[in-house]
């Protein structure tokens, strides 16, 4: 008998998984998404600039793979009857699921971000901040991780006037070297950027931002890139997960609760051997999409599943279209001094995130590319489950 194999969400990781566990004839692999797009998340503060980034159909994508494609909205999973429900009312059975439905922003942690902010989770958010900068005036991005910084210097380097603003909970770049934090600190001086760090948002206004400190930060425009939540989805359907709401998965990246499920990407617990938690990236998403596929097809064939064995490599943000820094680190992310900056690093980078793309089309080259995919705090794309916008403090 044929198994049915359902994976939820076309993101970066969900898209592989499904297309390398197509490879088995044993399977029939069904790929469910609300988005017939897919669009490189790690992109979106090119498009937020008034950059032309191409978005490919996921058709396209799965050209030539024995995948069956869904366009729909997962509103519920049924673990009992081993169903997951459509917003259109169809119900889809599988006898093994990986949940692969990503991230979004997170609104409810802080008052105001759904009614004044504007995120950089989905394209429609992109899409809807380039057309409020359009109108001019302040622009404050709030997010001292690698989202908000790639948003702050890409803006910067777009709209030079006014000057941009980044805010940040903590230390800027405190994840980096020295090396890094210095070659950081000068490309935002370049750019004209006002980095304001430890500066906790209490509540998003109409006028701007309220600090926990009591100060007013007046802005026209604020983008939200401090944090981000998972859908509830897996928190319903009674699977194990977190206190973040994301899947519990052993070190297979089997959920610990229901063992005909995986996780991957935004939406799991992952972890390293040795415990240490991976951090919300591509660099992780790919590599534990590629590792799944494995493991599914290992289960059809009766194998016992082997453990997911992950390091890290580098982190790759963008600092404009011209200059990058490349942080290589250790295995547990922690960083050394070796950074590569300038022009070759925006090059490096480049290449690393095109690599990620055509990965979804040549799933093999994950196991290529260095790292698995961009280095960014945020991963799935386009997921099942549209999510709204998202909020947090500062990463």
């Amino acid at each position: 008998m044929t198994a049915r194999i359902l994976v939820l969400g076309a993101g970066y990781s969900g898209l592989v998984a499904a297309r390398l566990i197509a490879k088995d004839h044993g399977a029939r692999v069904t790929l469910v998404n609300a988005s017939d797009r897919f669009v490189e998340r790690v992109r979106l503060h090119q498009v937020a600039a008034g950059q032309d980034v191409r978005t490919r159909a996921i058709a396209d994508l799965l050209d030539g793979a024995s995948v069956d494609f869904v366009l729909g909205r997962v509103t519920a999973i049924d673990p009992a009857e081993r169903e997951v429900e459509l917003a259109d009312g169809r119900r889809l059975g599988y006898d093994t699921l990986v949940y692969a439905l990503g991230s979004r922003s997170d609104a409810e942690s802080v008052p105001g971000v759904a009614e004044h902010a504007y995120p950089l989770a989905l394209s429609e958010d992109a899409v809807r901040l380039r057309e409020r900068l359009a109108a001019g005036g302040t622009v404050a991005v709030v997010g001292g991780g690698l989202t908000g910084i790639e948003a702050a210097t890409e803006l910067a380097e777009t709209r030079p006037e006014p000057a941009v603003r980044l805010l940040t909970a903590g230390r800027l770049g405190a994840a980096l070297s020295e090396r890094g934090r210095r070659h950081l600190r000068r490309a935002l001086d370049r750019l004209g950027v006002d980095v304001l760090e430890n500066a906790r948002v209490a509540e998003v206004r109409a006028d701007g931002l309220l600090l926990t400190d009591g100060d007013h930060v007046p802005v026209d425009t604020v983008v939200w890139a401090a944090g981000f939540s998972v859908p509830d989805l897996a928190r319903k359907a009674g699977f194990a997960v977190d206190e973040r709401g994301r899947m519990l998965v052993d070190a297979t990246l089997r959920s610990v609760s229901h063992p005909e499920v995986y996780a991957i990407g935004d939406a799991a617990a992952m972890h390293r051997q040795g415990g240490q938690e991976l951090r919300m990236a591509c660099a992780t998403g790919l590599p534990a999409a590629r590792h799944v596929a494995r493991t599914v097809r290992q289960g059809l064939g009766r194998r016992a599943p082997s453990p997911f064995r992950f390091r890290y490599l580098n982190q790759c943000i963008s600092l404009g279209r011209r200059d990058a820094l490349i942080q290589y680190v250790r295995a547990d992310d922690s960083p050394v001094e070796f950074v590569l900056t300038g022009r070759l690093a925006a090059l490096y980078k480049d290449v690393i995130v095109r690599g990620a793309l055509a990965a979804q089309r040549h799933p093999g080259l994950v196991a290529l590319t260095p790292g698995g995919g961009p280095s960014r705090s945020r991963i799935d794309e386009t997921d099942a489950t549209r999510p709204a916008d998202h909020a947090t403090a500062s990463r």
